[in-house]
């Protein structure tokens, strides 16, 4: 849901979502509804950031050929927006269903305002994530408490699907409920799915993996497993070791989709920075989980409590034809890969995500303003202004059309220096110097050293 953490309120939500292995593309166990050929990811998500610039709660999504490094759609921008209820949503998630077509449900709220209490969920059908039909609220019970973070996974066994949220019930705290529905239209009666006697929040489910489906959720700030033989309300008991990163919640599981054994968990921190770490195990029966380097993932800019489903390549290639691929750039620090490339008072410098104006780190890298087999950085937020070198400190500075300016401001990107899957910038009028960080500033400086390599080492994303 990713809001305030619990002990700033009593009721809180904040949606899982999986790849959902029940809904068929994640999970391996029978009576699901998996693509044949299930190739690559999309992510769902609303968005936020520190200062609340980039606030926007509608629906988002994002493409990826792991399911670590994420291209954001439409420019970032929502394509569906609810037009009932509060008008906003929290915390997506995609199901596909047992006939290949998609139903996306949400949480009923717009902004931060805990003390709106829905009863409702948004839902959207999709054939193919390309054009979003039947939007409704479903009724989900009559409690005066909310029904956030909704989750839905086929249940074979009933020949149904169930719906988990997030609610306070007749216990006095948060528990995960669950009703059963054939069409998302309807929903029948609310009953407890796992009530293990505390605060939780953020079901995430994925079924049938190897005869065991789990369940993740939030515990006081950090994610932890219960797991059950069946998927029967009330038999989910608690396995795993806890995991965090300084108050984590919104646990997603994903499945690789190139290892049979490989599974990520990826959390979300609760404050409006929304910064998402991932951990990684080798058997979602250990429990077990080591962090991910942060260099290894890059989640959408701005996104919040995401929800990932496994999709095919054509339906990812179909994806980008109709939502576009970002005009902007990121840059991320091969060495500090919590910071990114970003100006601040007109100064080039590596900065922590996430930040505001956000804006400041989104560049458009156009042909080299002095070669144009080189590039230049152009400001998304200063269209004017480029990064160029002064003095060897990189600045952001208004194209003044001279010559000089040109040739400072162009830079040829090379492999990079510390990873050639990553980037470097060689400047084009001192070409024994390449960008760098020092001290958290931009500058261009030979480069001797490991640790100059990987100062001057960029990995070029959204």
């Amino acid at each position: 849901m990713n809001g305030t953490p619990l002990s700033r309120r009593h009721f809180l939500g904040a949606a899982a979502t999986v790849p959902l292995a029940a809904t068929g593309a994640l999970a391996l166990g029978a009576g699901t509804a998996r693509a044949a050929t299930d190739s690559a990811y999309v992510m769902c998500y609303f968005t936020e950031s520190p200062n609340m610039l980039a606030a926007n709660y509608g629906l988002h999504l994002a493409v990826s050929t792991d399911g670590l490094q994420w291209t954001p759609l439409n420019q970032n921008a929502p394509v569906a927006t609810p037009t009932a209820g509060s008008l906003g949503l929290r915390d997506p998630f995609i199901l596909r269903k047992q006939d290949g077509t998609f139903v996306v449900l949400a949480t009923d709220l717009y902004g931060t305002d805990w003390t709106y209490v829905s009863q409702y969920i948004h839902v959207w059908d999709s054939t193919d994530l390309r054009t979003f039909t039947g939007y409704r609220r479903m009724k989900l019970h009559d409690m005066d408490t909310h029904a956030w973070a909704p989750e839905a996974f086929w249940d074979a066994g009933r020949g149904t699907y169930g719906v988990i949220y997030s609610a306070v019930n007749d216990s006095g705290h948060n528990v995960i409920m669950i009703n059963y529905t054939a069409d998302f239209i309807t929903a029948g009666d609310p009953q407890v799915f796992f009530d293990p006697g505390y605060d939780v929040i953020d079901g995430d489910l994925a079924v049938g993996v190897s005869g065991v489906n789990y369940l993740y959720f939030k515990k006081n700030s950090t994610l932890v497993g219960a797991r059950s033989t069946s998927l029967d309300p009330g038999s989910f008991t608690e396995f795993s070791t806890a995991v965090s990163h300084n108050g984590t919640e919104a646990p997603t599981l994903v499945k690789s989709l190139t290892s049979s054994s490989t599974w990520y968990l990826w959390g979300d921190t609760w404050d409006p920075n929304g910064v998402f770490y991932a951990w990684q195990t080798s058997a979602l029966s250990a429990g077990t989980w080591t962090a991910l380097d942060q260099k290894t993932y890059t989640q959408p800019l701005n996104s919040k409590h995401c929800g990932i489903q496994p999709i095919t390549s054509t339906e990812y290639a179909n994806l980008v034809a109709k939502w576009g691929t970002p005009t902007w750039n990121r840059l991320k620090s091969y060495n500090y890969p919590a910071r990114y490339v970003r100006h601040s008072n007109f100064v080039g410098r590596i900065d922590p995500y996430a930040f505001d104006p956000y804006t400041d780190g989104m560049w458009t890298l156009v042909p080299g303003l002095a070669d144009s087999s080189g590039v230049s950085f152009q400001s998304v937020n200063y269209p004017t202004r480029y990064l160029r070198h002064y003095n060897y400190q990189l600045e952001l500075d208004e194209n003044d059309s001279t010559t000089a300016f040109a040739q400072d401001a162009t830079f040829y990107r090379t492999a990079g220096l510390a990873d050639s899957s990553w980037s470097s910038f060689r400047s084009y009028n001192n070409p024994t110097r390449y960008i760098r960080h020092s001290n958290y500033v931009l500058r261009i400086d030979p480069i001797s050293t490991s640790t100059d390599q990987a100062d001057a080492t960029f990995y070029v994303g959204y």
